[in-house]
């Protein structure tokens, strides 16, 4: 056989040569598609848990795709991987590992600017040690340094201008040394936070996990990744403002947002809903009432004996007793205040950040604003006091329970709990109103007997109260008294009002009348009540 022209090894070498060059490009490219950053699109928060959604960009021919750098905290059981048409999605793997141990997540976006304040401060520590150097020789010329050995002859004539010299140089060296520190002190205030922010990103020793899946791209095209972590949460917060001049009141809907996951939402559209996707999703079912007559006691042997038996049942209730400890653990929110609403979803317009160190953000969940009948309210039975009383058509939609904060006039005037009226009405309450004075009269208890030769026994109860306005001008007082209420078939009872309740069972409540009525600058108002309690001599009243 002929040996090969070298023409035809040439040839060879460069086919080869590119074969490899193009094999190379392409694997290249896979490993870019494989490890190609993905971003964070849309974030739904629960009360104690969140639904996190990564997009990553594929390119045509990718074979994988990676997200990594995703918090511990996800819930395998929750990845749904979702891509276009043109992507025929494959196997998920899930790979936790050490944050210190992945060369993507031990890497920070700070590093860059890091690194650039580093310099500079080496810079300019540099700069100060040469002018140490500079400050060290003049004090060995000056003799202030014997270490430094013995001086030079110097000539007479010439001493003063070397003096003079020697001054001005080691004066601007200190005081170049002195600007020198100051620099470092404010590179050191932009260089200590960023420090702090990359140590709390990446952890300390933290797992990080990363989800790989196989797909098949035949052209570019974006893989969602969407999973569920334990941790963030949300609370709605309220604003209650009044405007006592024209009777408004603005409520304004808020929502404090935390998380603690490990990964920054940054620019993300977030969503807030009252759903509780963690709790059961069936109700539970009732059981059959059986009635039946109660069998003989048995003998305290026998049932000794079958106390025994029953130890295997609280090992299997070992499980349960785990799992409620579980739950005790506290959440980042108190989630109760959600208990029997429906699902809402609120949606945030703009994007958001949330910082992953627990930092709450407020957001505006919108308001709504009406015209109310305020009054001064007093129950002067349990406190001499009157306070100002909106009230006002209930909002529609669902408002879950929230903390509130309530103004009157553009002043606080404290703290209160939103909670969504049973009825059409929504009362709030803003504050005392120290102009309507409110004295409650002596009570008069006197006790009798009565009925048929004396054999029942009755008890008289008069109250008043004297309602007075220091406005200048005209208000609405309304007035709560409890009324005895009998509950027992032998006690009977008799109201008689001066003037008239307006309401005898006010806010459904039996026997709580409330008077109503207005009230002119300057005047005062009286109402009354006389009860009549009968009943058996023999008996003892128990009133509650």
């Amino acid at each position: 056989m002929n040996a090969p022209s070298p023409a035809l090894l040439l040839r060879a070498t460069v086919v080869a040569a590119t074969w490899l060059v193009l094999n190379a490009s392409a694997h290249a490219q896979t490993q870019a598609a494989a490890s190609v950053d993905s971003r964070i699109t849309q974030v739904k928060v629960y009360p104690g848990s969140a639904t996190v959604e990564r997009v990553a960009r594929v390119a045509a021919g990718g074979r994988s795709v990676t997200f990594a750098c995703l918090p511990a905290g996800l819930d395998v059981q929750s990845l749904q991987v979702s891509a276009d048409a043109s992507v025929r999605v494959g196997e998920t793997s899930v790979l936790a590992e050490q944050r210190e141990l992945s060369a993507r997540c031990a890497t920070s976006a700070l590093d860059g600017r890091i690194r650039e304040l580093e310099d500079q401060k080496a810079a300019l520590q540099a700069e100060s040690d040469a002018l140490g150097m500079v400050t060290g020789y003049l004090k060995g010329l000056s003799g202030g340094d014997t270490q430094q050995g013995a001086r030079a002859p110097m000539d007479a004539r010439n001493l003063a201008a070397m003096t003079d010299a020697m001054r001005r140089t080691g004066q601007d060296s200190l005081l170049k040394q002195h600007q020198l520190a100051r620099k470092q002190g404010d590179i050191d205030r932009q260089l200590n936070p960023l420090l702090a922010e990359r140590t709390r990103s990446q952890g300390n020793g933290a797992q990080v996990v990363a989800v790989t899946v196989t797909l098949a791209a035949s052209a570019d095209a974006e893989v969602k990744l969407s999973y569920q972590v334990n941790g963030p949460g949300w609370t709605p917060t309220y604003r209650a403002l009044l405007d006592t001049a024209t009777r408004k009141v603005r409520i304004e809907r808020q929502a404090l947002v935390a998380q603690a996951t490990g990964e920054d939402w940054r620019g993300v559209k977030l969503v807030l809903s009252t759903g509780q996707p963690r709790r059961e999703t069936t109700g539970r079912m009732p059981g059959a009432w059986r009635i039946g007559i109660e069998p003989p006691p048995q003998p305290q042997r026998a049932r000794a004996d079958m106390a025994y038996p029953a130890a295997p049942a609280a090992s299997a209730m070992a499980p349960i007793a785990k799992e409620s400890a579980m739950e005790r653990r506290a959440p980042l929110f108190d989630v109760s205040v959600f208990d029997n609403s429906f699902a809402t979803e609120f949606s945030v317009p703009q994007s958001i950040d949330v910082p992953s160190n627990g930092q709450r953000v407020t957001m505006a969940l919108g308001q709504y604003e009406d015209t109310a009948r305020l009054a001064s309210r007093t129950s002067p039975r349990v406190d001499p006091s009157a306070f100002l009383v909106a009230d006002l058509s209930q909002p529609t939609g669902v408002w879950p329970a929230g903390p509130m904060q309530l103004y009157r006039d553009g002043n606080f005037v404290g703290n209160g709990q939103w909670t969504a009226p049973s009825d059409a009405r929504l009362t709030l309450s803003f504050g005392r109103d120290e102009l309507v004075r409110v004295q409650a009269e002596p009570e008069r208890d006197n006790q009798g007997t009565g009925g048929f030769a004396g054999t029942r026994a009755e008890r008289k109860v008069q109250r008043a109260y004297v309602v007075e306005n220091r406005h200048r001008t005209p208000i609405a007082v309304q007035v709560l008294e409890a009324a005895p209420v009998s509950v027992d078939e032998q006690v009977r009872v008799a109201s008689q009002f001066s003037p008239q309740p307006g309401e005898l069972a006010w806010n459904k409540q039996p026997g709580l009348a409330m008077w109503s009525f207005d009230l002119d600058a300057g005047k005062t108002a009286r109402v009354a009540a006389d009860y009549t309690i009968s009943y058996p001599k023999d008996a003892r009243l128990q009133m509650r």
